[in-house]
């Protein structure tokens, strides 16, 4: 019970970045996202992947590298409309 609360939980934590990306994507408008703040939450979230592969976690793990990948493309999308 333990496990699948903790991929529900990773689940929507990671997803909540998918309607920015979208919304980015589709109006090719990044200006508004704060670089600075981009480059924090990437940097955290590369080091929860670390963390998550250190305890061996699989929820942690998962849900971290999707979180990354969407911080990636949203610092793609900043840096190439900037």
């Amino acid at each position: 019970m333990t496990e699948t609360i903790g991929f529900v939980a990773a689940t929507l934590t990671s997803l909540a970045f998918l309607p920015q990306v979208i919304k980015t994507w589709r109006s090719r408008a990044a200006g508004d996202l704060s670089l600075f703040t981009l480059v924090m939450q990437s940097t955290g979230v590369a080091l929860w992947v670390y963390y998550g592969a250190q305890i061996r976690s699989v929820p942690v793990l998962a849900s971290n590298i999707l979180t990354l990948l969407l911080m990636v493309a949203l610092l793609v999308l900043k840096l190439r409309q900037s």
